[in-house]
This record gives C-alpha cells, structure tokens and sequence, in this order.
C-alpha cells in the first residue's frame, strides 16, 4: 500500500514546471538534498520512480542532457561526466569547489515562484511526511550542519519554523504543526494532501470529543450506580430494622418501588411513583437522612 508521503511525492511529480528558472531550482532543492554534490558527482537516490524520471526530464530542460537511472531495489540519478558536473555546479555558482554541498547560494531562488520549486525538490529528494492519522510530522534530513542552518533561515523566510536537531548522525528539520505541514504541501505542489492533513484534525478532533463525552457519560453511570446502590442498603437497613413501617406512606412507597425496580432511572420510578422527578429526589434524601 502507497504509504502518505509517497502520495505527496506523487501529487508533487504533476506539477507543471513553465518557467525554466524553476526547472532549474527544483533540481537544486534535489541535488541539495540528494546523496551527493560534489565536484566529481552529483547523486540522488529516491524509492519513488515518478520522481525519478521527473528529476531526469527537468536536467534535460535545464541542461540539455539526461543524467542517468540506475533501478537497484531505489533509482539512483547519478551524474559522472566531468563535464556535465561542471556545468551544472558552475549554473549554482559553485565553479567546481570541492565542498559546494556546504552552502546554500540564494542568488539561485531570487523569485517566489522558484522558493516553492526548490522545496518541492528538496522534500521529494530529502524529505517525508508522517500519516496525519497517527501524527503530525514532516521533515527534511541533511547530513550537512551548515547546510542544515541555512535551509532552516531559508525556511522560516518561507513562513516556517523548523531549526535543525541532530539524529543519528545527521541534521533534521522537522514540522510538527498540522497547519504548518497543511502549508508546506500546498506550498510544493499537494494541496490534495494538504486537505488530507486537514480532514484527519477534524476527523481527531472529533474522536476525541466523542471520547471525552463517553468517558463523561461513564463517570456519570458509575456515580449514579453507586448511589442507586447505597441507596439500596439505606433502605434494606430501615426494613430489617423495623423502622420502614413507621415512616409516612409516601416514603414507605418510594423505598418498596425502589427496592422492586433497582434498574429503573430516576425518571422512570418519579413515573411510577406519579410524582415529579424533583419531590422524588427530596423523598430519597430524607430516606437517606433518617439511616444517617
């Protein structure tokens, strides 16, 4: 089954991309985020096919070749040729340094347009979203510090916040609030799942209010059984005591209807009993106040 995360990278790979400068920051948000950037290779590795084979055609756009697929179990797009990985590290303005995976250069995603394309390949590259159902998490992982410091200013120019942690070795960025993942989606290109992450708060929030309500309802029961049943023992004691036959009729006939129908609401023995659920009440506390 098609987990969540994968439905959003799926949403994502369906977005049209008309302007070429956003073609372009799609693949660096990928590379960023992918397993190598380097000056002699550029990698990313990726389980969802649709993504692969966008990331192909958007190179082709942008640079004029298609780097190549390997299938072992993921899809790798890897780029080897000296010359290719040239040219793409020098359109970035890297010029081939060694360590061109440790910055960010902003200057690429100068337009709004092309923020919301490099997230969107930054989470189909580096990124996961967690089933609303069982809890609110999106996150972006980096082996790189710096790079992991300045996608977290990057993401908060974008109206999130999310500093980096440090887990197993490598730096995560996570968003937690349904909102800010609701937001997030949209932003890259699923607004699909994006309502998906709405309908779950509702559908949780729903179920929580039923909870409380039913546990409400419990307590409720349970206290009312436990006075039904001292109520009971109250007036179990007065008749082995001799003392029920003395009282008035009225209180006589309430304790004896009670005592016949133990199961019955107040509503149903004030019925019975031809009274108003208000003088039954009283009659059951003075029961209680003579055993007292």
């Amino acid at each position: 089954m098609e987990s969540f995360s994968a439905r959003a990278k799926r949403e994502m790979c369906r977005v049209p991309v008309t302007r070429n400068c956003c073609a372009s920051a799609e693949c660096y948000g990928a590379l960023l985020l992918g397993n190598a950037f380097r000056d002699d290779e550029l990698r990313v590795m990726t389980s969802h096919e649709p993504y692969a084979n966008r990331l192909s055609e958007l190179f082709a756009t942008v640079f004029g070749f298609q780097p190549e697929i390997i299938h072992g179990g993921k899809w790798m797009i890897s780029i080897t040729d000296p010359e290719r990985v040239r040219s793409v590290l020098s359109a970035y303005g890297y010029g081939g340094a060694p360590s061109v995976a440790l910055h960010l250069n902003n200057a690429v995603l100068e337009s709004e347009c092309c923020l919301a394309a490099f997230w969107r390949g930054a989470f189909c590259s580096g990124g996961s979203v967690t089933d609303p159902m069982k809890k609110y998490l999106l996150e972006i992982v980096t082996p790189r510090r710096i790079l992991a410091r300045e996608l977290s200013a990057l993401l908060r120019e974008s109206g999130f916040e999310a500093a980096p942690v440090t887990r197993g070795g490598v730096q995560v960025l996570s968003l937690n609030l349904s909102s800010s993942i609701e937001d997030f989606l949209t932003l890259c290109g699923a607004p699909v799942c994006a309502m998906d992450v709405m309908e779950a708060k509702l559908e949780k929030g729903l179920r929580n209010s039923v909870n409380r309500r039913v546990n409400c309802d419990t307590a409720n029961l349970d206290k009312t059984l436990a006075a039904a049943e001292r109520l009971r023992g109250v007036i179990e004691r007065l008749e082995a005591s001799g003392w029920l036959d003395t009282l008035p009729e009225a209180l006589r006939q309430t304790a004896r209807t009670r005592l016949e129908n133990p199961e019955d609401s107040l509503s149903q023995l004030a019925e019975r009993l031809g009274v108003s659920k208000s003088c039954l009440n009283h009659r059951l506390r003075k029961l209680a106040e003579i055993d007292g």
